[in-house]
């Protein structure tokens, strides 16, 4: 195998580990050599079930022997069937989905409702309301519309003009947040547990104060659970385990990640609530026939996959085995009493460890290489076989598959704890 291909053909827009995986089973993956590993990276949040779950393998192989893809000129029931449980048994809010291909496609997505919504409720000079009040430590996606919305400037740099129309507040400030509604707002998007920012949720203040202006000034509440949601948070709709219940009802939500085991599917709901006008229009329709559209988005196969990993999530209550064993890894980790480790924030199998930074720039071996704490304790934890992934410079996140079990939690508990004590 020639491992110059990658850098000789490919863009070199991923800083890769020298880690080439081979195949996986379960919460397990074998590199080229045949060395094991215990994977609690998931694909960053991609795989609920872990890797080639038995039941996903058989739907797959199942419809590429039928049929593969349709244009959405044409009648695809599965998607029907997978926005009837994406309502009914994961949200539980009436509404209506679109399908795409990715996370930012979804968000990409929400951001047109929104958009739309204030073309159609316009301001009071009959002007459009444009303005998304997104929060820091935010991340929506790489395109330029999502790029803009991510309140993170590493993300932004290098590209020039931003797409305007969003505003960044600091995240859970209520009084920024109130302060910063005007007569442009049309909307406010937020991850109820922020990922790729060190696993940071929302307050149920701060969830319960964006719920309130949303009503007092007619915008659409937007939650972005492309990584928190279908289960990973203890939940099967992530900002649930903040605020239990029916009392907050937002009007979109985006998905993917975990949604398709891998197979490249993103998708957005929006909530059936009337925009107030004289036809007594639904949000839910506001986005007619060519207003929105994706070649590849909820084909029968895509959808096919995310029905068998949702129909087992749902069974056998990964959320709450997830909730349970988030639980489990916080005391465990949270009683250790190491030097290298600060804190342990736990949501389901969202699992964000805290570093000592300060503590860990005093190893020698760290000093020299050059990196930063998180990506060096990731490493440390590869070589030792257990795959993380970094979430910012200060944290190191686990998004192990919903499906774990005690003896793997055990395990990789053994595998870091190793890790840190050495550093």
């Amino acid at each position: 195998m020639n491992d110059d291909l990658t850098s000789q053909y490919t863009i070199p827009n991923y800083r890769r580990y020298d880690f080439w995986p081979e195949r996986g089973q379960g919460a397990y993956v074998w590199d080229r050599d045949g060395k094991k590993y215990l994977d609690f990276a998931g694909g960053v949040a991609v795989n609920p079930l872990g890797h080639c779950h038995p039941e996903v393998v058989a739907a797959v192989k199942g419809q590429v022997e039928k049929l593969i893809h349709v244009s959405n000129w044409f009648q695809i029931p599965q998607q029907g069937e997978l926005a009837k449980v994406l309502v009914e048994e994961i949200l539980q809010i009436p509404g209506k989905c679109f399908f795409g291909n990715s996370g930012a496609e979804a968000n990409e997505g929400l951001i047109k409702l929104a958009r739309r919504y204030g073309v159609l409720k316009t301001k009071a000079d009959g002007s459009p309301r444009y303005e998304i009040l997104t929060f820091t430590g935010s991340f929506h996606g790489r395109t330029f519309a999502t790029m803009s919305a991510t309140a993170q400037e590493k993300i932004h740099g290098g590209f020039g003009p931003l797409v305007p129309g969003f505003t960044y507040l600091p995240f859970n400030d209520v009084a920024a947040l109130k302060a910063a509604v005007n007569e442009n707002t049309v909307g406010i998007l937020l991850e109820p547990v922020q990922g790729e920012s060190g696993v940071n949720p929302a307050t149920a203040e701060f969830l319960r104060a964006a719920a309130a202006l949303r009503d007092e000034h007619d915008l659409v509440l937007l939650f972005d659970e492309i990584q928190c949601g279908l289960g990973r948070a203890g939940h099967t709709a992530g900002w649930r385990c903040i605020v239990p219940g029916d009392e907050i009802r937002p009007d979109g939500v985006s998905f993917a990640k975990s949604i398709g085991s891998g197979y490249a599917l993103g998708a957005f709901w929006a909530r059936d609530r009337s925009i107030g006008d004289a036809a007594g229009t639904s949000l839910s329709d506001i986005l007619g026939a060519g207003s929105h559209g994706s070649t590849y988005g909820g084909s029968p196969l895509a959808c096919v996959t995310a029905l068998a990993t949702l129909e087992v999530i749902l069974r056998d209550k990964l959320p709450e085995h997830a909730q349970k064993m988030g639980a489990m890894i916080a005391e465990t980790a949270g009683g250790w009493n190491l030097p290298a480790l600060t804190a342990v924030r736990a949501f389901g199998f969202m699992i964000g460890f805290q570093l000592n930074v300060q503590r860990i720039e005093a190893n020698e071996e760290f000093k020299a290489s050059g990196q930063l704490a998180s990506l060096w304790i990731a490493q440390k934890c590869l070589d030792a076989g257990l795959v993380s992934v970094p979430a910012g410079p200060k944290v190191i996140r686990w998004l192990a598959p919903l499906n774990t079990t005690e003896a793997e939690v055990a395990e990789g508990l053994e595998i870091f704890r190793g890790v840190l004590a050495a550093v």
